[in-house]
């Protein structure tokens, strides 16, 4: 587990949460509130789907990804979630406020919620979004975490207009944009993968479970100067992996590491360094894979997607990232499928960008994180 990196500088969390007392009601549109159970898992998808079918957003989402939600312990729909129902039953609105408990940086509450297509307009969502910012204050208020603090929420760049004027009236800023990216793998005697060689005892491998938390220790240490980056609790990792593609996803381990240099590295966290003591295999780089038949239609076309990509801070310049994604995209064309796909933090530190463009891919669309830092 990571330490926690208190703030002393800052103010107490309770104090800059500025939490409400009381939630704030909702009145708008008549419907009838109450939280989420994984009893709703269906209609809770038939009313998101019907939200991205409307907004024209480039994924769907299956009954097994909405019930997994409900199978993490870490999350309270009890307390974090709200359903409105109209008078029939239906359901039209929904609400919920999510938190991480591997958060050791920044304390972050994420914003997901939406109106059914046909209630708009009727000051439901202003609602709505009030209640969602109100309890994230109150978890951030009572978190026990001194901890700079976000609370945040996504917008596609080409989604409805009026959601942005509603998170941008309520205080929020554009903070990060991101990029999707795809590169075309329908001919690749054409336009060919290069070959990369990997030097020294680093050797490219299949994901194998027995490889998983050492590919979790590796994450965690890649991504820990990424802005917005949190490591991942063991839960964390394993959770959400209805769409998880093991037989495309591969990694790089390093053979014969130099255990008392990475020891003596101030950055080596406290669980990588417990394996390395322990001789638990490295993995230095990885590229864990997805695959969602579901967004086929949607998008046109069928993809093998890149859902976490990285290299170990101390292995950057080696190639193992590279060496990884190529595996996969290789992996992806053998399976018939047409495009490799990821997405990239535009202001990425690890320059991905370049190397993404130097493989071929390009940008289909975009979207952003808009967010109150506390």
């Amino acid at each position: 587990m990571a330490t926690l990196e208190t703030s002393p500088d800052l103010a107490p969390i309770a104090e800059r949460a500025d939490a409400p007392a009381t939630l704030p009601a909702l009145t708008a549109g008549g419907l009838t509130w109450r939280p989420a159970t994984a009893d709703d898992a269906a209609v809770l998808l038939d009313l998101r789907n019907t939200i991205a079918d409307a907004d024209a957003e480039p994924y769907r989402e299956t009954l097994e990804e909405i019930t997994e939600l409900f199978d993490a312990p870490w999350r309270r729909f009890e307390d974090d979630s709200i359903l409105g129902f109209d008078a029939a039953g239906a359901l039209r609105a929904y609400g919920h406020v999510e938190t991480m408990p591997g958060d050791s940086r920044t304390l972050r509450a994420f914003l997901f919620g939406g109106v059914h297509p046909s209630r708009r307009g009727e000051g439901i969502g202003r609602e709505l979004f009030a209640w969602q910012v109100a309890r994230a204050r109150q978890v951030l208020a009572t978190s026990g975490k001194e901890l700079p603090a976000r609370i945040g929420v996504f917008a596609e760049d080409d989604g409805p207009a009026s959601k942005l004027r509603l998170y941008e009236r309520a205080g929020f800023e554009p903070r990060r944009f991101y990029t999707d990216l795809r590169r075309d793998l329908r001919d690749l005697e054409a336009a060919p993968l290069p070959e990369v060689v990997l030097d020294g005892s680093l050797r490219l491998v299949p994901f194998s479970p027995e490889l998983d938390e050492a590919t979790r220790l590796a994450h965690n240490d890649a991504f820990r100067d990424h802005w917005g980056s949190e490591p991942n609790t063991r839960e964390q990792w394993t959770s959400g992996r209805t769409g998880f593609a093991p037989q495309w996803s591969h990694l790089v381990v390093d053979e014969a590491p130099d255990v008392e240099a990475l020891l003596a590295d101030p950055h080596t966290d406290d669980e990588t360094a417990a394996a390395l003591r322990a001789g638990e295999p490295l993995v230095v780089g990885y590229a864990m894979n997805e695959l969602f038949t579901e967004d086929f239609e949607v998008r046109g076309y069928s993809f093998g997607y890149t859902g976490v990509l990285g290299t170990r801070r101390a292995y950057r310049g080696r190639k193992a990232a590279l060496a990884a994604l190529l595996a996969s995209m290789r992996a992806f064309a053998a399976d018939g499928m047409e495009y490799a796909c990821l997405d990239v933090d535009t202001a990425n530190p690890s320059g991905a960008d370049g190397l993404y463009a130097s493989l071929g891919y390009t940008k289909t669309h975009g979207s952003r994180l808009l967010s109150i830092e506390l």
